[in-house]
């Protein structure tokens, strides 16, 4: 039976690799020892860590073969099970990832002669344009907490943070006192994926925001090493903040959905309309690679054709 987590507890990734040992198949403890290679050499998280686990017990689980007499073939029907299931093209190539990482190991130890996966072609994925607020409505959004006391005044600081650092919720629940310079320069660290560090800028009106939910924490005896608490002086949820930005999103008047991730890209997006480089951009979301950050230029491009259709006077029939 697999013991239930919360997602904020720290995980021991060799109790996780436990829960495996008791079923046979060879395949399962090459799993683990690629596993246990994985946390100590990327220091994956929890979240990865099972995720590759299950897709790959997933993989065997369906050939009903060792590691060793997998074909790309066999990767190829998996795939094509996968599809005909219904699951997304992104899921899908997640689990390919999975694989061939795998079998990347497997190959790098000796246990097999090739990787089957590298003959496997990744799902072409659609991209889609990243969800943002124009200036308007982020505006809007970080006006409506009003009033003073606990709750207010934090969930004004939890807005105006994720627009003006673009955050990852997972960081801004993840935030500790210590992890905000309040003193000189006003900055925040914080871990992003892999655990990997970064140091993003705290902007005037989040500096506001924050120093005056800090009085209101104090004034409420709550001294947790968090910083983002609830009523109870426990660490906010990733659940708590989207029922936050919900909350404040009906009364913004913003008639779609959004979430915490909306404030992201609607960060990365008004820092390059408004001139910022996307090397900047891409140090200040942890990004590791610049591809990811190149989205926002496509999202820049439908911004700048909207102001040129509306500014242009020979830019459509007006009549």
């Amino acid at each position: 039976m697999v013991k239930k987590v919360s997602p904020h507890q720290n995980i021991n990734h060799s109790d996780l690799t436990q829960e495996s040992t008791g079923q046979s198949g060879a395949y399962k403890k090459l799993i683990d020892r690629f596993l246990s290679q994985m946390t100590a050499e990327q220091n994956i998280s929890n979240h990865t860590f099972r995720a590759y686990r299950e897709d790959l017990h997933g993989f065997f689980e369906f050939l009903k073969k060792e590691p060793e007499k997998v074909d790309n073939l066999d990767i190829r029907d998996y795939m094509t099970l996968l599809y005909m299931k219904g699951l997304t093209k992104t899921t899908i190539g997640r689990k390919l990832a999975a694989i061939r990482s795998f079998y990347r190991y497997l190959h790098l130890e000796g246990h097999v002669k090739a990787n089957p996966a590298r003959l496997v072609a990744t799902p072409k994925i659609p991209k889609k344009l990243p969800n943002f607020l124009d200036i308007d409505e982020a505006t809007a959004l970080m006006e409506v907490p009003k009033g003073l006391g606990f709750v207010y005044t934090r969930d004004k600081a939890i807005l105006e943070l994720l627009y003006s650092s673009g955050l990852r919720v997972s960081e801004l629940v993840g935030l500790n006192i210590g992890d905000i310079d309040t003193r000189t320069s006003w900055v925040v660290r914080a871990k992003g994926k892999g655990k990997k560090e970064r140091i993003v800028p705290v902007g005037q009106k989040a500096k506001e925001a924050i120093e005056e939910y800090l009085i209101e924490r104090a004034l409420k005896n709550k001294y947790a090493e968090a910083i983002f608490l609830n009523k109870e002086g426990e660490r906010l949820t990733d659940r708590s903040i989207r029922r936050i930005v919900d909350r404040y999103q009906m009364q913004a008047g913003i008639n779609r959905h959004i979430s915490p991730h909306t404030l992201r890209h609607t960060f990365a997006t008004h820092m390059l309309q408004s001139g910022a480089d996307l090397r900047s951009i891409q140090e200040m979301l942890g990004h590791s690679s610049l591809s990811t950050t190149q989205k926002y230029t496509h999202t820049d491009l439908t911004y700048l054709m909207n102001v040129y259709d509306k500014s242009h006077p020979r830019a459509t029939d007006k009549n």
